[in-house]
């Protein structure tokens, strides 16, 4: 909550730069401010609750005042490039200027990313996990993995064979992939890494940051003709989220199925006028028409969904990749319930919502990644899914001791650690002791103290 409170604070009565360009930079402790919030604590009454409110402003100013600090120092270390070092001396920042050059010798390093960049080939948005990186390193820079290589050079070697059977040896590709793994491995973002790659080779992407929100809010209702339910707000939302990214490349894209666009219930409106149920498209339509006809139509945006998963899978003219974030939550049961009796419903089951039903397979020939999110909630899932290969699920690791050394040198060079508490020992316990986790790590870094991992009684 304080940390919230913080970031509100320290961009207020200023305008904020560029979405989540964190170029200003902050440090841990600032004496003089917190000796001065310790007198002005002596003499009042513990028990005096306008004693204690002051107590809490002066504790948010004070952390306020560290924040700006910290900010200001790293700005200045931005002229210091004798503090980019990682462990045994190596760079702290990879010089490969692209994620499609990354090689292993760049594992454990970190890759800069200019942020304008990074939302305009992510439009849809960013994964929580990595905004919350970017905002507590105050950098936007990511860490090199070996696990986002194998992932990225799993599909860059469907692409292109005579590559992967000229660099591998018995390495087997998968155009279809689930990420499973713990809690804050770091799924979301090597699936977001992915997506950036991918674009920037060219590729039609459809990425999915949120798949729970195909689940839930909006209206839905009950298709006769299909059996499924429409969600037309979320359909609409699906549409525009893919024209972001893509509109010029869709231009170029002509419709290979003729078949008309079956209507339903458009949002808050009901069905059309006098019985009509489809909707023809143009001779010579583009799958930009198509998303556009879905925009502009309520009544057909959930048609359009179901008729754009059919379309991408004949596209040859470029490689075509769906991405699926949170793709745990399509096999549970939805926010939408169905009226049984006046008094009893039933939850409705994400497979049975048209949009999902249409995404959700993986028994097709097509490149599609889905990744797990512990953030929705689901639970557990059962090792073998319906409609998913047997052997599309991996198994995506926390960090190893070479990554956390990395991160862990990388939170002092962003001053999250204090310098004269940073030993090898000292990191090594926050390791162990957070298993690897990542948001644990970054939480823990700024505990560590000259005398051990101690926190403050």
């Amino acid at each position: 909550m304080l940390r919230t409170l913080l970031r509100r604070a320290t961009w207020s009565g200023c305008p904020r730069p560029d979405p989540w360009r964190l170029t200003a930079t902050m440090s841990y402790s600032s004496k003089d401010n917190k000796s001065t919030a310790k007198k002005a604590k002596k003499g009042k009454d513990k028990n005096d609750p306008a004693a204690a409110a002051d107590d809490a402003v002066s504790d948010v100013d004070a952390a306020l005042f560290d924040e700006k600090a910290r900010a200001r120092r790293l700005q200045a270390d931005e002229n210091d490039p004798s503090l980019d070092v990682g462990p045994n001396g190596r760079p702290l920042f990879t010089a490969t200027p692209t994620l499609s050059q990354l090689t292993r010798k760049d594992a454990c390093s970190y890759f800069k990313l200019k942020m304008e960049e990074l939302n305009n080939v992510l439009p849809e948005g960013l994964p929580l996990g990595m905004v919350k990186e970017f905002e507590d390193a105050m950098q936007s820079a990511v860490l090199v993995r070996q696990s986002f290589l194998d992932l990225r050079d799993n599909f860059r070697w469907i692409v292109d064979p005579p590559l992967h059977s000229s660099t591998t040896k018995g390495t087997k590709v998968r155009k279809q992939i689930v990420l499973d793994g713990p809690v804050s491995c770091g799924k979301s973002i090597a699936l977001s890494m992915l997506v950036q790659w991918a674009r920037g080779e060219g590729w039609l992407v459809l990425y999915v940051p949120r798949g729970r929100d195909w689940t839930y809010g909006g209206f839905f209702y009950k298709n006769p003709q299909t059996g499924l339910w429409d969600t037309p707000v979320q359909a609409e939302n699906i549409l525009k989220d893919f024209l972001k990214f893509n509109e010029s490349r869709l231009k170029q894209l002509f419709c290979q199925i003729f078949d008309p666009i079956p209507l339903g219930e458009g949002a808050g409106v009901g069905w059309m006028k006098d019985g009509i149920d489809t909707m023809a498209m143009p001779d010579g339509s583009t799958l930009y028409d198509l998303v556009d006809t879905g925009i502009k139509h309520t009544h057909a945006a959930v048609g359009v969904v179901v008729r754009l998963r059919k379309e991408l899978s004949l596209v040859k003219d470029i490689p075509v990749l769906i991405a699926i974030d949170q793709y745990n939550s399509w096999f549970t049961f939805s926010e939408y319930e169905e009226p049984v009796t006046v008094r009893s419903t039933r939850p409705i089951h994400a497979k049975e919502l048209a949009t999902v039903k249409a995404f959700r397979s993986m028994r097709h020939d097509d490149m599609m990644v889905g990744a797990f999110s512990h953030s929705t909630a689901v639970g557990k899932l059962r090792q073998d899914l319906p409609e998913v290969p047997t052997d599309a699920r991996v198994n995506f690791p926390r960090y190893t001791l070479d990554e956390a050394a990395a991160v862990c040198h990388y939170y002092l060079r962003q001053r999250l650690i204090r310098r004269e508490a940073f030993t090898e020992e000292n990191w090594k316990k926050i390791y162990y002791l957070s298993n690897g986790n990542g948001a644990e790590i970054r939480w823990l870094v700024p505990l560590m103290r000259g005398d051990g991992m101690q926190a403050d009684g």
